[in-house]
């Protein structure tokens, strides 16, 4: 049994990714934590409930099932920040979202510690993200991987005020088409329920950088959510009944889009020179 993550094999381009999803620290690590911290509050929760619905439509969906607070799948393996000059949680967190240590004293991570959680969680999860995005590109002659993610509404050691409700990342353009970003643009802009920014805060994590190669048929495109979309942000944490059609038919509409096989159609001039961070 794979206890670092459940990847269900899709047949159309593309593969949503939630690698913030996973509440589990293995037990033999529970005791280096604050008991807040084993609590998990900063966990992207019940995306896997949220996004379940694109395995009917043909996509593919990997789930961790590792806390961020054990490693963060978002974060480049060298541990650089992803955001210059702004507070950041990094590879193995040493905070939570309020700057507050997650470790009980003298408990932080060493390099070595760091080492083996790369080697046991974070590279096998790239590795599928990886063979999985080759597949579905041999099999469609391209891919699109959709990083989803989800976050409290208000966080002050983060950002200031309150975050947009929907969030779009492409890498400030360069993780997917020129065609394909103006395409999400427009889709943001036609529904009136959520406010929402294009390459905002939130320009797309490590995942959405690295995977994200238009010129050579892989697009990747980051959606960071607020809880408020979907659920109360306050415990206990669960999707919310009331809230949830009008989210789900946004994430109907923005799964159905990156699936479309015209995408492979984009002009080849569109993609020329793009650059990756």
């Amino acid at each position: 049994m794979n206890t670092v993550f459940e990847l269900h094999q899709g047949t159309s381009p593309l593969l949503v990714s939630v690698p913030h999803a996973g509440t589990r620290i293995p037990a033999h690590l529970q005791a280096l934590y604050t008991a807040k911290a084993l609590q998990v509050d900063d966990t992207d929760w019940l995306l896997d409930q949220l996004y379940a619905f694109v395995k009917a439509q043909g996509a593919g969906l990997i789930v961790p099932q590792i806390s961020r607070y054990v490693i963060d799948l978002n974060r480049p393996p060298q541990d650089a920040p992803m955001y210059a000059g702004v507070n950041n949680t990094g590879l193995c967190p040493l905070t939570d979202f309020e700057g507050v240590s997650i470790y009980q004293p003298e408990c932080q991570p060493n390099a070595l510690q760091i080492h083996e959680r790369i080697a046991t969680y974070w590279q096998p999860y790239h590795d599928a993200l990886a063979n999985e995005l080759a597949r579905l590109k041999a099999l469609h002659g391209f891919a699109v991987l959709l990083d989803g993610h989800s976050i409290k509404s208000h966080l002050p050691w983060l950002f200031d005020g309150k975050l947009p409700d929907l969030n779009i990342g492409t890498a400030s353009g360069t993780s997917c088409a020129p065609a394909l970003r103006d395409a999400l643009g427009q889709l943001l802009g036609q529904q009136t329920d959520f406010s929402h920014a294009l390459d905002g805060r939130f320009k797309g994590g490590y995942i959405t950088r690295h995977y994200g190669r238009p010129s050579n048929g892989i697009h990747a495109v980051q959606l960071e959510k607020c809880w408020s979309t979907y659920m109360h942000e306050s415990k206990p944490y669960a999707i919310d009944g009331l809230r949830r059609p009008k989210i789900q038919g946004f994430l109907s509409n923005l799964t159905a889009l990156l699936a479309d096989s015209r995408l492979q159609t984009y002009p080849q001039s569109s993609l020329h020179g793009a650059a990756h961070g």
